[in-house]
């Protein structure tokens, strides 16, 4: 009987994609076999980045690297999961104060299908206060986040925020 592939799901909105996300997707390749970078359709949520914008990022900061495929998806992430013959939903955790909602969302999928594990990685210590709040603020007023996100990213953020835009 030939090994079958692991197939892991990791949801977020990647607005945008940030060094630790980065972290988190390495780390879960040496667990799975391969990972799928999902971005999630959440209308409600407003958004700095198209949703194309963001798969394209993702894309351009993993250059085909092959176990790692990126998509966007919309509705409940344990049905995505199905779809995708996933056996595992990874959740990056920075602090204990994301533990809290993310325990609440694990629980649901869970009792949802309990098929698919929830696993949860903590984010390496470098990206411990990165956020892609913090980083798409300091981009606005002109910081140096060359060293929290791609390059692929940096470059969109400036589109975003040019510097005669940044320093009004």
């Amino acid at each position: 009987m030939a090994d079958k592939k692991r197939t892991a799901i990791y949801p977020g909105s990647f607005d945008p994609l940030t060094n630790g996300h980065i972290d988190i997707i390495v780390r879960a390749l040496d667990i799975f076999d391969e990972v799928i970078v999902a971005v999630l359709c959440n209308p409600s949520k407003k958004a700095l980045f198209t949703m194309e914008e963001r798969v394209e990022m993702i894309k351009q900061s993993f250059n085909g690297t092959k176990p790692v495929l990126v998509d966007s998806f919309g509705g409940l992430l344990v049905d995505y999961a199905k779809m995708k013959n996933a056996v595992a939903i990874i959740r990056g955790m920075r602090a204990t104060s994301d533990f809290e909602s993310e325990f609440q969302m694990a629980l649901m999928n869970r009792k949802l299908n309990k098929k698919v594990q929830s696993i949860f990685l903590m984010t390496g210590f470098r990206w411990i206060f990165t956020s892609s709040s913090i980083i798409k603020e300091a981009a606005q007023f002109g910081g140096d986040i060359s060293e929290m996100v791609p390059e692929a990213v940096k470059l969109k953020l400036m589109e975003k925020y040019p510097p005669k835009k940044r320093n009004e």
